[in-house]
């Protein structure tokens, strides 16, 4: 009040008509906006050494609550300040997730279906990727037209009808009819490439840009004339790699330039420009450089609705890289950021259960969320006994697996780690502000379009922890088991 006194005394001494000067109205604080005082909060908990998995606990009740003093833990909410609005949560469904999903039997589909799709019996997943013809996750190479098809006069997406396209179909009605499907290639044909196959990297010959540009068109309509809508699509899959399959290599500028003048345009031609364009999709190691490469170049920006990112860069001292989330969400707010692609590699069947994958889903979600993320893609949502099929041997993990031996399905626990995010927050919530006191201890809060917040809680440690949920002078008092997942749901009277 001070700085108010100085001001009203600089000012001429005027009389209104009225008696007294009208009073200062101060604005209301964040504080009193928000009352929590015996609010319910439910808790649901997976933790390691126990048969918690998405537990639903005993419901505790908010009280006045003074700051914590330094000897004790707090998660710290803020629900005035607000972040990125959430697209979803979901996987992909590849070749090799149909190939191994048409194996089971009829009542383990459906249990798949309502495991992964459904928000009230399963984890309500929202978001889905696949690929545009072959990956390393199908059970061989193939693409969509003939040999030498310069034309694309061949194009049928026949190969997709007999596993693909039925499983995404059921997948979308058990997601209660939408379900955002984005689109990704890991290769031209190989009569495109510089190399002349679609494995082992090379480049798109720049007399196919055209060409190329109107076969993603020529999918996406394809897929739509089944009946699955395509939300977006991204340009390339680890643009960067070299792989043992399918794979292309674009650098920063070439991406950028092909968008602007080939892809970006003839979406648009093909009355597709609405799709949202991923650049990237690949790393968090040169996400800054793709992103700053390609994003101010106003005329490649324009088509980009945002920037994808995986997982598997080479960790510098144990650091994902997760800031560079941030350093681009800063220089471009405008522009999303979408985690296209992760899992588990090296699989090894004796290790479904290794709890270590699962915090590694809750490590990444949890700081990509807090860096600004707006949506979050794993990557197989179901491979077999062997970690595939997979056609260059490169089995891996999934957050369910089939033995096709017995038709059982076995849940991993990243399912259920995934599951704490994608269960309760729903595509449109907003992230508030949220922040520990313990390194233990990671966060993230969102606040759904109903109201609800939810805040996640990662104990990285294998110790029992105590701590505070804390709301400005508001808190509850919460033990968070060794190596476990906590989900909090509540709502402000």
């Amino acid at each position: 009040m001070k700085n108010l006194a100085i001001i009203v005394l600089a000012l001429p001494f005027i009389w209104s008509s009225c008696e007294h000067p009208a009073a200062v109205e101060s604005k209301p604080s964040a504080e009193s906006a928000y009352s929590f005082a015996g609010v319910s909060v439910a808790i649901y908990t997976t933790a390691a050494e126990t048969d918690q998995r998405l537990a639903l606990g005993g419901a505790v009740t908010f009280a006045e609550s003074p700051q914590p003093v330094e000897t004790e833990i707090a998660v710290f909410v803020d629900p005035s300040k607000t972040y990125q609005t959430l697209q979803g949560i979901g996987g992909a469904i590849t070749d090799a997730s149909a190939e191994v999903f048409a194996k089971l039997p009829a009542g383990k589909q459906e249990e798949l279906l309502q495991a992964y799709y459904n928000a009230d019996k399963g984890i309500g997943y929202t978001l889905a990727r696949t690929n545009i013809h072959s990956c390393d996750f199908s059970s061989a190479s193939y693409t969509y037209v003939s040999d030498e098809d310069k034309a694309l006069g061949t194009f049928d997406i026949g190969h997709d009808r007999e596993f693909r396209i039925p499983l995404i179909k059921r997948a979308i009605a058990a997601a209660g009819g939408t379900l955002q499907l984005f689109v990704s290639p890991w290769s031209p044909p190989a009569f495109m490439k510089t190399n002349h196959e679609m494995l082992h990297g090379g480049k798109l010959i720049p007399e196919y840009y055209d060409a190329w540009s109107l076969y993603y068109t020529k999918f996406i309509k394809a897929y739509e004339s089944e009946g699955i809508p395509v939300w977006g699509l991204s340009i390339q899959n680890e643009p960067m790699a070299t792989q043992t399959w399918e794979s292309c290599i674009y650098t920063a500028e070439e991406e950028r330039d092909f968008l602007k003048k080939h892809l970006g345009p003839t979406l648009v031609r093909e009355g597709l420009g609405d799709k949202k364009v991923i650049v990237w999709d690949h790393n968090r190691d040169l996400l800054p450089h793709r992103a700053f490469t390609i994003l101010e170049d106003p005329e490649a920006a324009k088509y980009v609705w945002g920037i994808g990112f995986h997982w598997y860069e080479t960790w510098t001292g144990g650091d994902p890289m997760f800031a560079n989330e941030g350093v681009v969400k800063q220089a471009f707010p405008d522009k999303e950021l979408i985690f296209t692609e992760g899992c588990a590699e090296s699989f090894d069947s004796t290790h479904y259960q290794y709890w270590p994958n699962a915090e590694r889903y809750g490590r990444a979600m949890i700081n990509d969320f807090n860096q600004g993320t707006a949506g979050w893609t794993d990557w197989n949502i179901l491979l077999d006994e062997q970690g595939g099929p997979n056609h260059v041997g490169n089995f891996c993990f999934a957050p369910v697996h089939a033995d096709t031996r017995s038709g059982e399905l076995i849940y991993t626990p990243a399912f259920y780690y995934i599951g704490h995010f994608s269960k309760f927050i729903r595509p449109g919530a907003v992230r508030v502000s949220t922040a520990s006191s313990r390194s233990p201890l990671l966060a993230t809060t969102f606040r759904n379009t109903d109201g609800s917040l939810v805040t996640v809680v990662m104990n990285q440690s294998g110790d029992s922890i105590d701590y505070k949920l804390q709301i400005f002078n508001q808190a509850v008092k919460l033990t968070i088991p060794g190596h476990s997942m906590q989900s909090m749901i509540y709502t402000a009277d």
